[in-house]
C-alpha cells in the first residue's frame, strides 16, 4: 500500500478546498467536494497523472457540491455522500447558484448516500464515515484511522467552526458533533477542512475559542 496523500485545489469565489486524496504509488484516488471550476480540477488530475475513481461530498452547500455533476459527466464516476439529510440542499443547488451569481451549477444527485458507521475506500485506503450535523443536516466527515487523518469539510476550522446561520444549521448540534465525534478520535489526528489551513484536533481542543 502506498502512502496516502492530499492535494488542495481552491475553487469557486468562496475559495473552497476541493481536495484530491490519492495513493502515492499507483496514483489512484478520489475528489472531495468539487464545488466548481471543474476544468481546473481536471487539469490538476491530468498534470499529476492521478486517476479519480469517485467523487466524495461532505455536504450539500454550493461551494462543495456545485461542480459534482459536471465532474461526474467528465470522468464517468460515481458521486458518494453526503448523508441523505442534505438531499434538500443538493436539490436546490441551481437556486443557490442564481442567488450567488454562479453560473453552470447543477442540482446534485448522488449515486449513494452515506450513513454513520459506513466506510468508503479507494485502493487500500479506508475511511470511516461520521455523520456530523450542525453546519448542514447531512454533513459527513471522512476519517482514515491508519493515517490519523480526517477530512472534516466545514465542521471545524483552524481557530473556528462552521457557520450555523444557514438553512439547516444548528449550533448546539455542531458543537456536539465536534466534541462527541471528532475530538475523541485523538489529539494527534490531522485534518483538512473546507476553507483555509488545516490543523490537528489537539490544537483545536486546546486553543479554539469556540470549543473552550
Amino acid at each position: 500500500m502506498g502512502q496516502l496523500n492530499a492535494g488542495i485545489v481552491p475553487v469557486t469565489p468562496f475559495q473552497q478546498n476541493c481536495t484530491i486524496l490519492f495513493d502515492m504509488d499507483d496514483k489512484t484516488g478520489v475528489v472531495v467536494d468539487p464545488g466548481g471550476d471543474v476544468d481546473k480540477i481536471l487539469s490538476v488530475l491530468k498534470d499529476n497523472a492521478i486517476t479519480a475513481g469517485a467523487i466524495w461530498i461532505t455536504h450539500g452547500h454550493i461551494d462543495h457540491a456545485g461542480g459534482a455533476m459536471e465532474l461526474k459527466d467528465a470522468l464517468g464516476i460515481d458521486i458518494i455522500g453526503p448523508h441523505e439529510a442534505d438531499k434538500m440542499l443538493l436539490d436546490n443547488l441551481e437556486n443557490q447558484g442564481r442567488r450567488y451569481g454562479i453560473a453552470g451549477v447543477r442540482n446534485c444527485v448522488p449515486d449513494r448516500f452515506l450513513a454513520e458507521g459506513e466506510t468508503v475506500s479507494f485502493g487500500n485506503h479506508q475511511f470511516e464515515v461520521l455523520h456530523c450535523p450542525g453546519h448542514a443536516p447531512g454533513h459527513v466527515v471522512y476519517y482514515n484511522r491508519a493515517a490519523k487523518f480526517a477530512h472534516v469539510g466545514d465542521v471545524l476550522f483552524r481557530g473556528s467552526i462552521g457557520r450555523t446561520d444557514l438553512p439547516g444549521g444548528d449550533h448546539a448540534a455542531l458543537i456536539a458533533s465536534i466534541k462527541g465525534k471528532l475530538l475523541p478520535l485523538g489529539d494527534d489526528i490531522g485534518f483538512i477542512c473546507g476553507h483555509g489551513p488545516g490543523s490537528r484536533f489537539g490544537d483545536e481542543r486546546r486553543t479554539n475559542p469556540f470549543l473552550t
